[in-house]
């Protein structure tokens, strides 16, 4: 009967989600889609507070309420830094360069991530490249966010299926009734949702199960640090560097966060988006670190089971609350997954239709452009929902690899940022393909070598592989940006 009432509500609650977004997404709709400008980028018109949203809700996947939860129980608060500096490091290349990429967008109308590293660098065949790089890194990772619904689905009585097919359904509706539009309001909304429930979980957290085990805050915090866990054992430099180094990049490799400073409609929303941003991950993050910390302690106290599959901690835990608290919890996780994938798959679709269809036909946007993007989503969505319906074992080790796949980006879209005139000189041009191919060609042989799990950890004196990607891309394209003339 229990179990009976828990998943009415959970149905009721996600039915609630559904209805609620799809009119926001329906609404969306009077700002416009006639242009593949509109569908993919809003017409370059958001607003700060919704670019803010935007890219928070796409940033902060169900990684955070899953993982980040679970590497803080079993890691310590080393990654309260690990998170930490992703965002530190962000906030910085914001600051010092959003400006001068969104004044770049605005000017020569930039929609996809593949397409501005092309045009910075005068090269067609770059941006082809990159497109399908996107395909190959990250179809794999938005497959996990589909697995992700479709296990939070199956640990709730319901198929694993069903979960597959809500979260294909959702994606492609939401995405074919505005685009980036949709995008951006339905982020609003799903990052809305998605930090009240985490401000809930943890208010459950402290101000009532806690108390409920008869410990206090001070007692799990004393139980940290008598055990070591208030250190940073758990984290060498290596294994810290291993970590931290794709995810730094993370903002100017991945093109779903690229895109993102495209979009804001002028420099006072560009600003807002920055500020709001900052203020939503340093919160986020704050809070999913601590309950995972706050649980560990518990764990030592002997108030909590030990967790050996850290990314059981969060769904062990909201067994733990009220149906509606834990079912209102449990849709955030859906809606973090859903507004990752659906970004990505814009993102990807965006490079697509851009520089495989209007840049090489040499097409003027138009309305054939939107019904070939809708083709695009839907083929896109239908590859993601084959793949998380199969649960390949690859999937773990591919949204691993992803990131080291788009590494070798970093350097090219900095220097292209930093040094537009200069990147477009032929020396530029042929480092740059040559850097982007053999950069990404280097992990994958690595990991047919010694397998994709191995190559983050991966280090020779101390350095990870990220690292000396990083230098060596950086040490072979500096040539090229010293020349001071565009050819």
């Amino acid at each position: 009967m229990v179990a009976s009432v828990y998943f009415e509500i959970f149905l009721a609650m996600l039915t609630a989600y559904l209805i609620i977004g799809t009119f926001i997404a329906v609404i969306s709709r009077k700002y416009g889609v006639k242009t593949t400008s509109e569908y993919f980028a809003a017409g370059h018109k958001l607003s700060g507070l919704l670019s803010a949203m935007t890219y928070a809700a796409t940033t902060y996947s169900a990684f955070m309420m899953i993982g980040l939860v679970g590497l803080a129980y079993a890691t310590g608060p080393g990654s309260l830094g690990f998170e930490l500096s992703y965002l530190i490091v962000t906030l910085l290349l914001l600051s010092l360069l959003s400006k001068r990429v969104w004044v770049m967008a605005k000017k020569k109308g930039w929609v996809s991530a593949s397409e501005m590293i092309s045009e910075l660098y005068g090269s067609r065949w770059l941006g082809l490249y990159i497109a399908i790089l996107y395909l190959i890194a990250l179809i794999p990772y938005t497959s996990a966010q589909f697995i992700g619904v479709g296990r939070v689905f199956e640990g709730l009585g319901m198929s694993y299926e069903l979960g597959i097919v809500f979260a294909s359904v959702l994606v492609l509706l939401w995405l074919v009734i505005a685009g980036m539009w949709s995008k951006a309001t339905t982020d609003l909304y799903q990052g809305s949702w998605m930090i009240a429930a985490a401000v809930i979980f943890i208010s459950w957290l402290v101000i009532a199960y806690i108390p409920s085990k008869g410990v206090t805050i001070n007692m799990v915090s004393n139980a940290l640090t008598k055990a070591g866990y208030s250190t940073l054992k758990y984290w060498s430099l290596p294994l810290f560097l291993a970590f931290t180094i794709p995810w730094w990049f993370f903002s100017v490799t991945n093109p779903q966060v690229v895109r993102k400073l495209f979009m804001p409609s002028d420099e006072k929303s560009l600003k807002a988006m920055i500020k709001y941003f900052s203020i939503y991950g340093f919160t986020y993050t704050l809070i999913v670190v601590f309950i995972g910390l706050a649980t560990k302690g518990l764990t030592l106290l002997g108030a909590f089971p030990n967790v050996l599959n850290r990314d059981l901690v969060t769904p062990l835990l909201l067994n733990r609350l009220d149906p509606i608290t834990s079912s209102f919890i449990y849709v955030s996780l859906i809606a973090a997954a859903v507004t990752t994938a659906n970004s990505i798959i814009l993102s990807v679709a965006a490079s697509f239709v851009r520089d495989f269809y209007e840049k090489l036909k040499g097409v003027v946007e138009s309305r054939k452009s939107i019904e070939l993007a809708n083709s695009i989503v839907v083929a896109l969505t239908l590859i993601v929902a084959v793949v998380a319906y199969l649960r390949p074992s690859f999937i773990v080790e591919m949204s691993v690899l992803s990131s080291l796949l788009l590494l070798p980006l970093a350097p090219v879209t900095l220097g292209g940022w930093i040094f537009p005139e200069r990147a477009r000189t032929k020396l530029s041009r042929y480092l740059s393909e040559a850097i982007v191919v053999v950069g990404t060609l280097i992990p994958l042989a690595l990991a047919i070598r010694i397998g994709p799990r191995n190559i983050l950890t991966l280090n020779y004196l101390g350095i990870p592989i990220s690292g000396w990607l990083l230098i060596g891309i950086t040490i072979v394209i500096l040539p090229g940006y010293l020349l001071r003339k565009s050819d």
